[in-house]
Formats: structure tokens, sequence, C-alpha cells
């Protein structure tokens, strides 16, 4: 769909050139109406109408028409077949007296303000509207919105902006205060993938990288000095204290972490632990509504500048997007929702929330007992419901949040990247809707080393479908949409933050291809003491490097190497000694290498005489039991054993006399309870001798990443360059 243009050909039926259009247009820019309003019309305000109102009244109030024409109850014809009307009543004549009461508010009158909306935790009777999965039985349908002016009931106060001050403030010159031939000549550096890299901060335990167009200071995108501390950043006061504590707490890398979010610079924070997830999340929950609250104070200024504005042709206030979310959240499970819903209630303090009951009981789930030899990241990861199908959309007001709101009427969307992939349809399908997405100013990608390890397309497929131009209106006032979302700009504007324990290929491919933000983007990582080390045994683990003639064909030279190299001596040497056969676990990290690996040890004359068992991420509980078993007694003398495997169920395999990587975990700390945990065990138990059984491990220059994390930073560059290909550890 080509671009909106301004004083161009007609864009629905908001925006046309013409003089009856600009007409309307001036209209709607004075009163924040959709123009004049003939006869038999509803009239609607056009900000309620474009994102900031769920529904409108079907009939108004007297004291909201600004037409010259009267307005009957009942009307509900479009402006579109308005004027195509052939037939027209004549003009109501309005006296003099009522239309002077008209321009008076209506607390000045001493009428009553529009009823209140009562509120209930309970569930209501909803009805499944927009994006939402199919079934009559599902648990994130969205309700049907109420007809009450929901600004009217909930911000009888318009003008409270709660003390966020305009102006010198990073958000207003981001999105609203942005010089125009600066950012034309960012916009074409970053098309041209000119970027200038430096150094940023660093630590005992981490470090830093920046990016910035070519011809702007790698200090600031504005040529400004970074800022030291929160007091720094315009926060609304009820957030301000939360983030004033947050960052008091935090060391140096959370410091820079938090000026880099506040500042809306794309961010890839490689460095998430277990004692930092929390700060994270906060730190994520406070910065997305933060953004909300400013954008729903700059609207409701604006409506107020309209109001006051009546007369004022030349006014021409741009301040929201084509539809209203704002803030996208991709999550792992719905327990990880609840954490981030929560942390989000704690900072807001709402008076009152909407489903609040509704959403305990789908997606809160009383924690049920794990295993106690369950490491503490698996017991946070899928603690809870770990339900990993699911999308919400979040709805915030001066006094309110609610839960289960319609996409089109949500501020935030909080969703698991399958949830959401299924809302947006499938490619080729005629009923395909991913508007909503259209005015996303901020993503946020938590938790990415588990959501790798669902369905990383899905995450690519989404972003994909950020900030285009929508296909449909969806009430939007294009009067007040902003310049750079007209042309087509938005995504030069969007702030992505991806939260990462460690730093991999698909997420460095999104901070290639998909964070282009004008004020730059910046990479957190941490330096990393390596996997190898305080394994508690002295074992053996030895690391075998393989060439590879280009990136296409190394999977191809790894499996050649495998099989000719590693696979055939030790059949060989445990021929001849029968205990020495038995214990072997082979590590498989993808699973299309392990199907090309069981199918060559189940037709190959060379391993006819192999017995093995399989345990993947798709082998059933009573499979993989059935697995182990012979494994441990020695039935099968290999166990394949692949790596969602192990981040979904965490066994502890007892049997294990030898470990061979077929290629690197991405985790290191499986590489951690794989080798050292499973080899340290059988030392224990004294079933083998570490001088000579142990770990081998397959690796090639692709593996760059994963062997920093294994062998450490100052170690991994060696074995990358080293003329020796073999390189033992104990």
């Amino acid at each position: 769909m080509a671009p909106f243009r301004r004083g161009k050909s007609a864009v629905g039926r908001y925006y046309v050139n013409t003089r009856e259009g600009l007409r309307r247009t001036n209209d709607a820019r004075r009163g924040g109406y959709q123009g004049a309003v003939k006869k038999g019309t509803t009239a609607r305000n056009k900000f309620q109408t474009s994102r900031l109102e769920d529904t409108v009244d079907d009939q108004v109030e007297e004291s909201e028409i600004t037409s010259e024409e009267a307005v009957p109850k009942g009307g509900s014809e479009e402006l579109s077949s308005q004027e195509n009307s052939s037939e027209s009543d004549a003009d109501a004549e309005i006296p003099y007296n009522v239309l002077l009461q008209t321009l008076i508010p209506t607390s000045f009158r001493g009428e009553p303000k529009l009823k209140r909306r009562k509120l209930e935790d309970v569930d209501e009777a909803h009805i499944a509207q927009g994006p939402s999965l199919s079934g009559s039985g599902d648990l994130d349908a969205v309700e049907e919105e109420g007809k009450e002016s929901h600004w009217a009931s909930d911000d009888d106060d318009q003008s409270n902006t709660d003390g966020v001050p305009e102006g010198n403030d990073h958000f207003t010159r981001h999105f609203v205060d942005a010089n125009q031939a600066d950012t034309t000549l960012k916009i074409r550096a970053i098309d041209d993938n000119r970027w200038i890299t430096g150094k940023g901060g660093t630590g005992s335990y981490w470090r830093s990288s920046v990016r910035r167009p070519v011809g702007f200071s790698l200090t600031n995108s504005d040529g400004e000095k970074s800022a030291p501390g929160v007091k720094d950043f315009k926060l609304k006061s009820k957030l301000k204290k939360a983030a004033e504590r947050l960052f008091s707490q935090a060391d140096a890398l959370m410091k820079q972490l938090t000026s880099s979010v506040l500042s809306y610079q794309d961010v890839l924070f490689a460095a998430r632990s277990l004692d930092n997830a929390g700060a994270v999340r906060t730190l994520a929950a406070l910065h997305a509504l933060n953004h909300v609250y400013q954008t729903r104070d700059k609207v409701l200024k604006n409506n107020v500048k309209l109001s006051r504005s009546i007369g004022d042709e030349d006014l021409e206030i741009r301040d929201q997007g084509f539809t209203r979310p704002k803030v996208l959240m991709l999550l792992p499970t719905r327990q990880s929702c609840v954490k981030m819903v929560n942390v989000m209630t704690a900072l807001c303090a709402p008076e009152q929330q909407e489903n609040k009951k509704r959403f305990q009981d789908s997606y809160a789930k009383i924690e049920e007992s794990l295993s106690v030899d369950k490491p503490e990241d698996f017991k946070e990861l899928f603690g809870g419901n770990d339900d990993d199908m699911f999308r919400l959309g979040l709805k915030f007001t001066r006094k309110t949040m609610k839960c289960f709101s319609q996409f089109y009427s949500s501020d935030m969307i909080l969703a698991s990247p399958l949830g959401l992939r299924t809302a947006l349809g499938d490619d080729g399908k005629e009923k395909r809707d991913y508007d909503f997405l259209s005015s996303i100013e901020i993503v946020v990608i938590d938790q990415s080393e588990a959501l790798a390890m669902q369905n990383w397309d899905h995450i690519e497929y989404i972003l994909e479908h950020l900030n285009l131009q929508p296909k449909e209106a969806h009430g939007c006032d294009f009067g007040r949409v902003r310049n750079w979302y007209l042309d087509g700009q938005a995504k030069y504007y969007r702030q992505t933050l991806l939260f990462s324990a460690f730093n991999f290929p698909s997420l460095n491919k999104i901070y290639t291809q998909h964070m282009l933000n004008l004020a730059g983007k910046i990479k957190l990582s941490k330096i990393c003491e390596g996997a190898i080390i305080n394994s508690g045994f002295p074992i053996q683990q030895t690391f075998s490097r393989f060439d590879f003639l280009d990136p296409a064909s190394e999977p191809d030279d790894r499996f050649n190497y495998f099989t000719t190299g590693v696979l055939s001596s030790v059949i060989k040497s445990s021929s001849s000694n029968q205990t020495r056969q038995q214990g072997i676990l082979l590590f498989i990290p993808l699973y299309a290498d392990f199907v090309r690996i069981r199918n060559h040890l189940a037709s190959s004359t060379n391993t006819q005489h192999v017995s093995f068992g399989s345990v993947s991420e798709y082998t059933s509980a009573k499979e993989a039991a059935r697995a182990r078993s012979h494994f441990l007694t020695g039935r099968h003398s290999i166990l394949l054993y692949t790596e969602r495997a192990h981040h979904f169920r965490r066994y502890r395999l007892k049997g294990v006399r030898k470990v061979i990587l077929y290629g690197l975990p991405e985790n290191p700390v499986f590489y951690r309870e794989i080798v050292s945990g499973y080899l340290s065990s059988s030392i224990a138990e004294g079933r083998i001798d570490p001088r000579l059984d142990g770990a081998r491990c397959l690796f090639s220059k692709l593996d760059l990443l994963k062997l920093e994390r294994t062998v450490g930073t100052q170690r991994y560059r060696t074995l990358l360059s080293d003329k020796g290909d073999t390189f033992n550890f104990t």
C-alpha cells in the first residue's frame, strides 16, 4: 500500500484535497471532531475514535456537537455516503442562545457528568472480536467494549498530566521535535548501512559497543552527553520513585542499560541473569508505562489546545499514529506474562483493575512443586503456568488498568510469538489482520534465549509486519497522524529492546536488520569465564575443530567429520572393550542433525551392531523413560539427546561414561550440566576413570559465540586461529 501523503489524493473519507474536504479537516482540527456533520449523521470525536476511545456513542450530547447543523438522534450514516447522497434535508435552524450553550463546557452548565462505567473483577460476557484464537473456549478472547465515553468517565480532568514537563525530554526529542534535515540524513545513512561503531562503557564482567548513523556523535545521536542518572529523564511522578529506587540499587551495567533504554536507543542486552531478571523486567515495564502515559498526556493537552483555538485554521497538530497500540512485548510463557503485569500493577497502582479475576484464573497458576534437582533457571522459566500460547491486550487510563481489551483499543500487547503469529494469519489468506501493529513504537523481547527454543521464525515474521501502512482506516484521524507515520518512516523511530542471557546469531540478525533506530543502538554483553571451569573433577575435555568450504556446506562437512573421524574411532575402541562400548551420550543441538545421525546409525553397515536409543523434544515421557532405562542398564550403548529436550526436561541421565558433543550448546549452562554434571556423577559412583573417559566437542569457526561462552573470552580466539585442530582441557 502506498504511503499516505498530505495534500494529494483522497485518503479514505477523512482527508480529501478539496475545498469541502479542507473545511472538514479544519473543523476537525479546531474542535477535535471529524469535520462538519450534516443532518442524519453521527458526530464522532476523532481522538476518541482513533485509538483513545474504544467505541463512540451512537447518540451524542448537544454539548459535543460543534458542527454548523443539528444532529438528530439515531443518525448513523457514514460521511462518505452522506457526501454522495444527492438528496439532503434543509439545515435545521438553531437559536442563537442554543449555539452559545453548546460552547459552554458541561461542568460549567451544572449538568451531570457522564455515568461512570461499573468495573468488576468477575468475568463479563465477552465476544471475540479482532485478532483472537478460534473456538468458543478461547481464554484470550477480548471483550466487547461498552458504549460509554471512556475518557469522559475515567479522565474527568483532562488537563492533569501528572507533572511531566514538556520540551527537553527524550520522548519529545525523539518523537515530536526531531529536526527534519538531520532525520533525513540519518535515514539515508541507515538505508545505506553506514554506521559508526565505537566502544561503550566497560566493567569487570561486561562490555558494550555503540553504533550510530554515519556523521553523528557516538556519545549521543543528538550530540549531547549521556545522562548519568534517572533525574535527567522526564518520568511520570508516579513512576519516578520506582525508577530512582531501581537506579540507586543498580551496578554499572544496569545503570548503562537504564540510561540507554530511557533515551529510546535500541538495546541488545545479552547479560540477563537470575540476579538481575527482576530489575530488567521492572525497567521494561516502567519504560513502557511511561511511554504510554506521555503519549496519552500529549494528546489530551492537544485536545485542550484545539478546543481553545476555534477560528485558527492554521493550527496543525500531529500527535498520533494510525492505531492505538504503542508497546509490544513478546514473552515465553503465561507465567512470565503474569510477572510483567504484576510489575506494571505495582508501578502504576491503578485504582481499579478490570477483569483481574479472569486474568488470574486464565494466566496465574499455583506453582506446582518441581523436582528439587531441577536448576534454578528451569524453575524460574517453567514454574507456574508454562503455556506458550497466549496474547493479551492491556488498556490504561488515569485510574484504571484493563486486561483482555481489544487490540485496536489497547495500549500494550503482551503475547507469545506463537499466540501473536496465529492472530496475524497465514500468508495467502483473505482474513489477515496486522494493522494493529502499524503504530508500535516500543518492542520488548524478553528471555530471548527461551524464545529461541520455541520457534524463532515466528519472531522474525512478527518483526517483518511491524510499522506497515494499514490496509484500513480503523477510525484514524489522518489530520493528526504524525508526518513520519504518513511517510512510512515509523521503523526508524521504533525502539527495539532485546533481553537475553547470552548472545546468539539470531539476535545479531535482528540487531543488524530490524534495529534501525535514529537514536542509534547499543549492545551489552558479558565477559565469559567459560563453562569448562569448576567441574569439580579432573575431567578430560577435548575440542576438535573441523574446516568447511563455505558456510552453506558446513552441516555436511560436520557430518562427514563426525562419521569418519569420531564415530568410527569410538566403534573401534569399544569393540575391543565391551565395558567402554556402553554409556556413550551423543549430544546434538539441532533436530535436523538429530534425524540425520539417527538414520545413519540405523542404516549404516558400520553401525549395524551398535544399539542406540534417542530422546528428543518430540519424544513422549514414556518413551524417554524407556530409553533412559535401557541406557543405564547397557542395553543401549549410545543415547542420542537433543538440546531442546534438555531445555524442556532437564533429565539427570545416569550411566554416562563418555560424552560426545556433535555441536556446542547455545546455553553454556547446558555444557556444564551435561559434561561436568553427568560425568562427575559417574566418577563419584566409580563407573569411569576420568583419565580415560571424558568429553569430546566438535566446533567450527561458525561456532564463535558458543565457543566463547564454553571456553571463555580469553581462550576462544586461540582455538579458532591456532594451527592445530585438537585442544585438550582438564
